[in-house]
C-alpha cells in the first residue's frame, strides 16, 4: 500500500479546513455603509471640479474659498455669502468699473511695452495699431576718463507729444562719438546727421524720440539708445492718427 506524501496530506487537510468570514454588526455595517457613501460623494464632488476646470479653461475653486481668500485680501472680516452681500458686491463693482472708465483716456493715445517691444496705438479699448518696435537696450557706457556714465534705457511713464517732426535730423550727441571710438567734434557742424531718424518723429521730451530707423531688419529687439524705433509703414500710421497732446503710456 503506497503512503501519502507530505504535500498530499497538506492539501487535504487545507481542502477540508472551514472558510472562515468575518461576520459584521449592526454598528461595523453602519459605519462601512457611511464611509462608502462619503467616498462616493467625494469623488463625485472632485470630477465635478475637473469637469468644471476642463470646461471653464480656469482652475476650480469652491466659491466660499474664493470669497474668502478675497476677503481676506481686502481686510473685510466676512465672508459674502448672502442675498444682501451679492448686492453690494455688484454695486461695488459697477463703481470700480465706472472708475476705471473715468480713467481711460479720450480718443487716441499710445501704449509702448519696452518688454515685448510692441506700439500700440488705441482709441479707448480698440486696438487701431499694433507694431513691432525697438526700445533701449539697457546697456551702459562709461566715459574713458570715468567721468561720465550713459544708460541706453528708454524711460518708463505717462508722457505726451510734444511736437511732430517730418525729416528730422540727429544731433549726434558726446556718446554716440565715444562708443564709436571717434574724438568729440569742435564743430558742431560735424554732429548732424540726416536721415537716421526717418520720415518723421514724435518728440516727447528730455530727447526721446519716437522714430523711423536704417535697420527695420532690428525690430523687434531692444537695441536702441532711449528712443522707440518704428518701421517706415507703421510710422507713416501713427502720424497720421496722433496730434499734439496725444498720450504716451510707457512700461
Amino acid at each position: 500500500m503506497t503512503q501519502p506524501s507530505i504535500d498530499s496530506l497538506a492539501q487535504a487537510a487545507f481542502a477540508q479546513a472551514p472558510t472562515k468570514r468575518p461576520r459584521l454588526d449592526a454598528t461595523s455595517a453602519a459605519i462601512a455603509l457611511a464611509a462608502s457613501t462619503v467616498g462616493v460623494l467625494a469623488a463625485g464632488l472632485a470630477l465635478l471640479a475637473i469637469v468644471g476646470a476642463w470646461a471653464g479653461g480656469y482652475r476650480y475653486q469652491p466659491l466660499r474659498e474664493a470669497l474668502r481668500a478675497s476677503s481676506a485680501a481686502s481686510g473685510a472680516a466676512s465672508v459674502a455669502t448672502g442675498p444682501k452681500d451679492w448686492k453690494k458686491l455688484e454695486a461695488e463693482s459697477k463703481k470700480l468699473a465706472a472708475a476705471l472708465d473715468r480713467k481711460t483716456p479720450r480718443g487716441s493715445y499710445v501704449v509702448v511695452d519696452r518688454t515685448n517691444n510692441l506700439l500700440y496705438l488705441r482709441d479707448q479699448s480698440a486696438i487701431e495699431l499694433q507694431a513691432v518696435c525697438s526700445a533701449g537696450s539697457g546697456s551702459i557706457l562709461k566715459e574713458p576718463n570715468g567721468k561720465r556714465t550713459w544708460v541706453f534705457d528708454t524711460p518708463q511713464g505717462q508722457f505726451k507729444v510734444i511736437s511732430i517732426l517730418k525729416n528730422p535730423i540727429w544731433r549726434k550727441p558726446d556718446w554716440a562719438f565715444i562708443e564709436e571710438g571717434e574724438p568729440i567734434p569742435a564743430n558742431v557742424n560735424e554732429r548732424f546727421e540726416p536721415g537716421m531718424l526717418g520720415e518723421y518723429g514724435l518728440y516727447f521730451g528730455d530727447g526721446y524720440l519716437i522714430h523711423g530707423t536704417l535697420y527695420e531688419r532690428l525690430l523687434g529687439r531692444n537695441v536702441t539708445h532711449g528712443c522707440i524705433r518704428l518701421g517706415k509703414k507703421d510710422l507713416r500710421e501713427l502720424v497720421q492718427a496722433t496730434r499734439l497732446g496725444t498720450q504716451i503710456y510707457i512700461f
